[in-house]
């Protein structure tokens, strides 16, 4: 399984980006996937994660409403919309494929087994 993440970058806080996780060596329409993401000195976070067939999201308190997760599984890849973006969203934001033992939308990072590399956003104030 690889995971490979992009669409980071430098935006104003307010201003959108769209990530992308490019999914391959997976059966990626039966997999459970989700995102993460790591600031500089701060402990890895659960900010969304989406089921195998696209109907169950979940998403972390602090990113609801303005984050929207989605896939399409004909293209095996995995999307993070990001609107009204805060200097506080600044991280280092990691796509994750949920371990197949795991059968329910989880926020727990030790239920994911393949990580991709990340990808930097930055948002100025």
């Amino acid at each position: 399984v690889q995971l490979q993440a992009s669409g980071g970058g430098l935006v104003q806080a307010g201003g959108s980006l769209r990530l992308s996780c490019a999914a391959s060596g997976q059966t990626f329409s039966a997999d459970g996937m989700g995102w993460f993401r790591q600031a500089p000195g701060k402990e890895r976070e659960f900010v969304a994660a989406i089921s195998g067939g696209g109907v169950s999201k979940n998403y972390a308190d602090s990113v609801k409403g303005r984050f929207t997760i989605s896939r399409d599984n004909t293209k095996n890849t995995l999307y993070l919309q990001m609107n009204s973006l805060k200097p506080e969203d600044t991280a280092l934001y990691y796509c994750a494929r949920r371990a197949p033992t795991i059968y329910w939308i989880s926020r727990r990072f030790s239920d994911y087994d393949y990580w991709g590399q990340g990808t930097l956003v930055t948002v100025s104030s």
